[in-house]
């Protein structure tokens, strides 16, 4: 299956790192954030990725054309005979990613609508945002959404408060869809969802709309938004503190979401 990621926000709460470069190459460790997401799903063998870029976009294209400048140690001949050598092989050799450009100022429900063509002709494809990991077990994220018949399922995590909530039915069945609510407790939305192909026919051809306001709550409203319950580890990037306590935990060898 293909793997969707929004990469294109510009990331105003995590201003001292997205200054200069997107959110999702904000680093952990070495590599971008972008690269452990990545990383979890090329774990489930899901390889051929979709990246819908807009702020800085030019970024994360630099980083992959000059994947092996990026990752690999190089020795370079130089005079009449000049030639690069790299020395290292990586696991990533496999990978096929598109740069798609969605716009700078486009929201997430436009972002995905452009990327449309790319999906070709399969009937269900990934879904993710490029700010957030977990150790999300993506074989049965796919398998309850196969099982439910839904048009979307989310991962649903236990979250920090600021998220918006989702009000869960007993088969998992997302009955509200609640934008950033002022409570604490519940479940959010931690991404990492899985998409029936009918997803497009609810975004709207509007760069203004976000996936998380009239797509989804219309889903939910109609009963074909669902859940997989995620009780393990997830965390956003979304501050300066969560940047430092992924880095953190990374450092010190911590790092529940390195399921690779």
């Amino acid at each position: 299956m293909r793997v969707v990621i929004l990469c294109g926000g510009k990331g105003t709460r995590l201003r001292e790192e997205t200054e200069y470069r997107p959110k999702p190459m904000v680093p952990i460790g070495q590599r971008p954030i972008l690269w452990h997401i990545m990383k979890t799903y090329a774990h489930y063998g899901h390889k051929e990725f979709i990246l819908c870029l807009g702020y800085k976009g030019e970024v994360i294209r630099d980083y992959f054309r000059n994947y092996l400048w990026n990752t690999c140690d190089t020795t370079l001949h130089l005079g009449k005979s000049a030639g690069v050598k790299f020395h290292n092989r990586h696991d990533e050799e496999d990978w096929t990613v598109t740069l798609a450009d969605t716009g700078e100022n486009s929201m997430t429900a436009w972002r995905i609508k452009q990327i449309e063509r790319y999906i070709g002709d399969d009937e269900q494809f990934l879904l993710t945002y490029g700010d957030g990991v977990g150790d999300i077990n993506i074989d049965a994220s796919i398998a309850q959404h196969r099982r439910s018949g839904k048009v979307c399922t989310v991962t649903a995590v236990h979250p920090p408060g600021r998220f918006g909530e989702l009000g869960l039915a007993e088969d998992s069945t997302i009955r509200s869809f609640n934008e950033k609510p002022q409570t604490e407790g519940g479940y959010i939305n931690g991404g990492f969802m899985v998409c029936a192909k009918q997803l497009f026919a609810y975004l709207p051809s509007d760069p203004k709309v976000m996936l998380e306001q009239a797509p989804l709550k219309t889903l939910a409203a109609e009963g074909k938004l669902g859940a997989y319950l995620h009780k393990g580890f997830w965390q956003p990037m979304d501050t300066y503190q969560e940047f430092g306590l992924l880095n953190q935990m990374w450092e010190a060898g911590r790092a529940p979401w390195k399921v690779w």
